[in-house]
């Protein structure tokens, strides 16, 4: 029951990393059929293509053997001489097809998931050996899934072969009495029609299948909202954390901020919302924003260019353009030079009135 509501908690689709850890682990998508398929397309072409052959290379030596049996000596090194091609004989034909029907459903795994290496797999689960899980394996989903396909395969493949060889039902009984030699060709040629015709229909269910497995493996790869926050932690980092380090980062900004005001020419106010600090001494092409800020941050820089006898100069609509337009460590824009020129010539002249 506790597996049960487990899985009815797993309602997120899971994410690129889940499914690339799962395959990790030699959890992949994987479905006999296609598997199957792939089989029955490589006996298909051996037989098609390769059993005349492969039969011819198999029957010539041992049938010079037989016919000529008289003479030929049964000595040590006949015998082993004999030995040797027979040999040669049952690689070219026996061995080559074993390699191909390999290479064959090698290739059925590989064309539904890349290469894994995992152990995995061998390690003993609890759930191999539980009574309860062996239930569900025999009388879950998954098995009536297999047992109808099962069902469906073979219907399928006896009516395919029956179609095949109902219009040869009136020369069975002649083929039977038929030489060897002269019924092989009608043999092969019936072999590779049924062939063909189980290949097809396999072809559609292994396509059915893998496209079921597809979709049972997705499922079980699903993920709790739980998972999903703690794989963000693992991946992005914690949020809480993540705040706490840009506020520090803030902080830290706004204190080497502060400590420029001093060094400003001017402040220039909205003057409770917004205020920005600017620098301007001889040789500098224009004047530059060294501090601004709005609300606590702006009532914090006119605090300290207060202490810092800093002049502040109140001009709203300057105040707003500067701070939508300029970062700190940034010149003003050429547009606002005549303004600002205005302010900083204003300040100059009431230092020199000062002094």
């Amino acid at each position: 029951m506790a597996e049960e509501g487990d899985n009815d908690d797993k309602t997120e689709d899971a994410s690129q990393r889940k499914l690339d850890r799962a395959i990790e682990q030699g959890d992949v998508v994987k479905s006999m059929e296609v598997s199957t398929f792939f089989l029955l397309g490589a006996t298909l072409i051996m037989v098609a293509f390769m059993s005349g052959p492969a039969a011819r290379n198999l029957a010539t030596p041992f049938t010079v053997l037989l016919g000529q049996a008289e003479q030929f000596s049964l000595d040590g090194a006949m015998l082993k001489q004999l030995a040797w091609a027979s040999a040669k004989v049952f690689a070219l034909t026996v061995l080559i097809p074993a390699l191909v029907l390999a290479l064959a459903v090698i290739a059925g795994n590989m064309i539904q998931h890349r290469l894994v290496f995992s152990a995995e797999s061998l390690k003993p689960k609890l759930s191999k050996v539980s009574p309860i899980a062996g239930f569900k394996r025999l009388f879950g989903l998954d098995a009536w899934v297999n047992f109808i396909k099962g069902l469906t395969k073979l219907t399928a493949v006896a009516a395919a072969i029956g179609a095949v060889l109902w219009p040869l039902r009136d020369r069975l009984d002649t083929m039977v009495a038929a030489d060897v030699v002269a019924l092989m060709p009608m043999m092969q040629d019936l072999t590779v029609k049924m062939l063909i015709v189980v290949v097809i229909i396999m072809a559609l269910i292994a396509g059915a299948d893998y496209l079921w497995q597809r979709q049972r493996w997705l499922t079980r790869q699903k993920m709790t909202k739980q998972e999903v926050k703690d794989e963000y932690k693992e991946t992005e980092g914690n949020p809480e954390v993540k705040a706490k380090i840009k506020q520090l980062r803030s902080q830290r900004s706004r204190k080497r901020m502060m400590s420029n005001v001093p060094k400003a020419t001017v402040v220039i106010t909205n003057p409770t919302h917004y205020a920005v600090a600017l620098q301007y001494d001889e040789g500098m092409a224009a004047p530059l924003c060294v501090a601004k800020g709005v609300d606590q941050i702006a009532l914090k820089i006119r605090e300290v260019a207060t202490a810092a006898e800093v002049p502040i100069v109140e001009n709203p609509p300057l105040a707003r353009a500067l701070h939508a337009a300029i970062d700190i460590d940034e010149v003003i824009p050429e547009e606002h030079f005549r303004a600002v020129a205005e302010v900083i010539g204003f300040v100059m002249r009431m230092r020199k009135g000062k002094r």
